[in-house]
């Protein structure tokens, strides 16, 4: 896939590494994407993808993810 931006001075600045690693970020924040698929986009690994994301400020790890750990944790450890 190819994707032309437009020649702006906000766009002058981008290189193609930062434009992939913005759009897998953008990706990621909105649910669209994992963080494999993310990082694989980014072309970058995938801790260095999870970086991205702190960097950010986006979240990594959801009340929804904890919910489920704690699941699994209760079945795997039960009382």
């Amino acid at each position: 896939m190819t994707i032309e931006l437009p020649d702006t001075p906000a766009t002058r600045e981008l290189t193609p590494e930062i434009a992939r690693l913005e759009l897998a970020c953008a990706l990621y924040a909105r649910g669209k994407i994992g963080k494999a698929a993310g990082a694989e986009l980014a072309g970058v690994d995938f801790f260095a993808f999870q970086h991205a994301l702190g960097e950010r400020g986006i979240e990594t790890y959801t009340d929804e993810m904890l919910d489920e750990d704690l699941i699994a944790l209760s079945r795997l450890f039960p009382a």
